[in-house]
């Protein structure tokens, strides 16, 4: 394939409606160009088709060019996607970082688990997050000049020193220079620390919170989020688990900084993603704490946030309650789950058994044999170990999986093990909630 042709910009689908549609674009049609510039990449897309008149060039499948003239509104889409998501080669990452979770991953799977990517585009995407170790001066400018925001950066640590030891790159601690450019710009920001057992933690993770609330209220938050060790380590740098005690060290640190920092911004700025306060014992943060969950995504608050949802719809149906709607539900059923929430979800089944008692529940805790028993989270629940731990296992009608166990495109698990293959497996039926307490509730009570 051609230089030419690898750039080349292929329509794969038109929305209905769209502009795009009232323009007779088809898929397999190739965008050219957007008001007389040629679109290197998705940056260059989102930015010139912002205008509100366009001048857009595309060559038909027959090998027409159409110079075709739309007036839109500044918010409204042209209503296209493009065969490459990035319009551009995806970028991997130059890193080797000591806690790389690619790194660890067993041999065999699928080759698109393998890939690093450090891209900025999916900065903007997908939420992804950048070490900025893979971007130029010129990249930052371009991101500044077409106001692309927030960019999610892997900070780590901002001893630069440090940094280069932990992603093993000798330019990583030239990088954060780029920080300083979109904070002169104004740029918004979110910060991720993945903290590492006598690597980062302690003093390092004080000067580093202490460096980066400097770039307040630019950067508008930041993570720290444990790092997670497989057994397939061999060969990999020696890295220790954190323990409860770390974990109660690590929130006590976050805590204090929360305060200094909300005393004089009035946001709270540093979250601990949920692992800690589920490995610590600890009750989850007021909703406040958290910011308007601005890194949700990233595991922060999530938990906070189905427990509130949870709190509101128990209450409705207590209310129902009361009033004698008692109902019946329509089986007996299993929930499957990581180590890590299991005790979470135990007693929110406990206090939804007390206002519906027919409620008949089997809630199974899943080791990660997969990857090893020091993963504990439910997003990294495989087919393999959801069919070895439940088969025998007394699963009533209906089993209910949590929606992160899957892969994005919604039918298969990190395996490949599919959604059908677990049904086959199991000869049950398996429902697929989403991470929201409402939705458990009603899911449970066959409401759906």
């Amino acid at each position: 394939m051609s230089k030419r042709k690898q750039h080349e910009h292929v329509i794969s689908s038109v929305a209905p409606g769209s502009i795009a549609q009232e323009l007779e674009l088809e898929p397999g049609d190739v965008l050219v160009a957007i008001n007389g510039k040629k679109i290197e990449d998705v940056f260059d897309y989102h930015y010139l088709s912002e205008d509100t008149f366009l001048e857009v060039l595309v060559k038909k499948k027959n090998g027409e060019e159409w110079l075709l003239e739309v007036e839109k509104e500044e918010d409204e889409t042209l209503g296209v996607t493009f065969e490459n998501s990035l319009m551009d080669e995806y970028r991997s990452c130059k890193n080797r970082c000591i806690f790389c979770f690619i790194d660890q991953m067993p041999k065999g799977m699928r080759k698109t688990l393998y890939f690093k990517d450090d891209d900025s585009r999916l900065s903007f995407l997908q939420g992804n997050y950048v070490t900025l170790t893979n971007m130029t001066d010129d990249d930052i400018r371009r991101i500044i000049r077409y106001r692309l925001e927030p960019i999610n950066i892997s900070f780590h640590t901002t001893n630069p020193r440090l940094r280069c030891k932990m992603l093993n790159n000798r330019f990583a601690g030239e990088a954060l220079k780029k920080v300083d450019m979109l904070f002169d710009a104004g740029t918004k920001m979110n910060g991720q620390i993945v903290l590492c057992r006598g690597i980062n933690d302690g003093a390092e993770l004080e000067r580093t919170i202490s460096d980066l609330s400097g770039y307040l209220p630019h950067l508008k938050s930041v993570s720290v989020v444990p790092v997670g060790l497989t057994r397939h380590r061999e060969g990999l740098y020696p890295l220790e688990p954190f323990e409860k005690e770390d974990a109660l060290q690590v929130l006590e640190q976050i805590r204090r900084w929360q305060e200094k920092i909300f005393e004089k911004w009035g946001t709270h700025f540093v979250h601990a993603s949920d692992e800690w306060y589920l490995m610590a014992g600890q009750d989850f943060p007021p909703e406040e704490t958290y910011d308007g969950y601005l890194q949700i995504e990233n595991g922060v608050g999530m938990m906070r946030s189905f427990l509130t949802e949870f709190d509101q719809a128990l209450s409705g149906l207590n209310k129902g309650v009361s009033k004698g709607k008692t109902g019946e539900s329509d089986s007996r059923l299993s929930i499957a789950t990581g180590r890590l929430a299991y005790p979470v979800i135990r007693k929110l089944l406990e206090r939804l058994r007390q206002a519906r008692p027919d409620v008949q529940v089997s809630l199974y805790e899943i080791t990660n044999d997969f990857f090893g028993e020091r993963i504990t989270v439910a997003g990294l629940i495989t087919g393999q170990d959801l069919i070895r731990q439940l088969t025998g296992k007394p699963l009533g009608q209906r089993l209910l999986l949590p929606s992160n166990m899957l892969r994005a495109e919604g039918d298969c698990f990190l395996d490949d093990v599919t959604l059908q293959e677990l049904k086959n497996a199991l000869q049950v039926p398996v429902e697929i909630v989403e991470l929201n307490g409402k939705a458990f509730i009603d899911a449970i009570l066959g409401e759906r």
